[in-house]
């Protein structure tokens, strides 16, 4: 909302400035006429003001202050007045002066009319400029109507492009934001399709090639063949389960994009990007720089990642914590949620996905798992491994 509120007093402080400095040049112009004002003083002053308008113009541009709104008003109203002071005015010339001043002084509007409490200052501006237009007028005997409709005409375009600016914008860049929002969601669903395609295709020329050779009891393929064949795509789908991303080179042969294996660090952010692309963000706390043994490393982050499934499937939040921490020994994972919580003492024996895939899996390396976890109070799960 700030920003929006900036570019539009940005783009009304450029047409004000914009409008009081060309207003303000001519009414400069009209001043140095030989005879238009009969005293030199007077002109002098007049051409000093009309001077300062221009200089708060250009200020005006460079940056939406306050200062220079008030610089304009005020030295078009004196500039009205000191027309009036000269006795010795031409009637025609002079009511151009104050004309072209009025209209300078209505360049305002374009910044006052963008909010109901700048509006305020609008309207007694607008009082102040014709209570001195009108007697000046009177007291040079010019064009009384014609003066009070370029000054009133010109307050009322200002004030009324102002309002249509100030509810234009927001609109405009609602739109522009809405556009936004659709752009980066056909993005993301462009870019889940493409993944989902890839994902197929590496299955397809893997494992599924491989189980086809089983369901024809591997005909035509040596067993030692089939065996190392089914080994590597064992190796592949764990792989996938940490988030590596496959790269594949031709069909059939793949490689994965991965960092090194022994850094907890990197192979954590893998995981983070992973869960990331299915809607859970996850913060992640504490060092990264440890290194694991693979096997270990392995079940560690398998466990981990079980973790931010749950978390991800029965939370019912978007967010999990995860944070690690060592010592000389040991390797420590807290995974936290602020989730729905749950009885532990009310779970049924028979599920068996945190005591095999979690609590199993950890034991397997010498490690171990605990859960803290209660209605309404979020889960916390504590993993630990061993660095040796």
């Amino acid at each position: 909302m700030t920003r929006t509120v900036e570019e539009r007093d940005r783009m009304l402080g450029f047409a004000s400035s914009t409008a009081s400095g060309l207003t303000a040049s001519v009414a400069l112009v009209c001043a140095l006429v030989p005879g238009a004002l009969g005293n030199i003083e007077d002109e002098a002053c007049l051409v000093a003001l009309c001077l300062l308008i221009v200089a708060a113009a250009f200020a005006m541009r460079r940056r939406t202050s306050p200062i220079p709104v008030v610089v304009t008003l005020a030295a078009s109203v004196i500039g009205i007045v000191v027309v009036g002071l000269d006795g010795a005015a031409d009637g025609l010339a002079a009511t151009a002066v104050v004309s072209m001043l009025g209209a300078a002084s209505a360049s305002s509007a374009l910044l006052l009319g963008a909010e109901p409490r700048r509006r305020v200052i609008l309207g007694i501006g607008y009082v102040i400029v014709v209570a001195v237009l009108v007697p000046t007028l009177l007291t040079i005997k010019g064009q009384l109507v014609t003066a009070l409709l370029i000054t009133t005409a010109s307050w009322a375009f200002c004030t009324g492009i102002s309002v249509w600016v100030a509810r234009i914008v927001p609109q405009t860049v609602e739109r522009i934001e809405g556009m936004s929002d659709a752009y980066r969601t056909e993005r993301q669903a462009s870019e889940l399709e493409a993944r989902r395609r890839q994902s197929a295709r590496l299955l397809h020329d893997t494992v599924l090639a491989t189980l086809t050779l089983l369901a024809h009891s591997g005909r035509g393929v040596g067993e030692q063949a089939l065996r190392a064949q089914a080994a590597e795509d064992a190796v592949l789908l764990r792989q996938l389960r940490l988030g590596y991303t496959p790269d594949p080179a031709a069909s059939g042969d793949y490689r994965l994009r991965q960092v090194q294996e022994s850094t907890l660090g990197n192979t954590l952010e893998t995981v983070k990007q992973r869960f990331e692309r299915m809607g859970l963000d996850v913060a992640w706390h504490g060092t990264g720089h440890v290194l694991l043994p693979a096997e270990t490393l392995d079940a560690f982050l398998l466990a981990l990642a079980e973790c931010l499934e749950n978390v991800r499937r029965h939370s019912g939040e978007t967010q999990a914590h995860v944070t690690i921490t060592d010592d000389d020994v040991t390797v420590r994972a807290m995974v936290t949620d602020s989730g729905i919580g749950f009885d532990m003492g009310a779970v049924s024996p028979g599920r068996l996905g945190f005591t095999e895939s979690i609590v199993a899996r950890v034991r397997d390396v010498g490690g171990n798992a605990r859960l803290f976890s209660a209605p309404g109070s979020g889960t916390t799960v504590v993993l630990e491994v061993p660095k040796a």
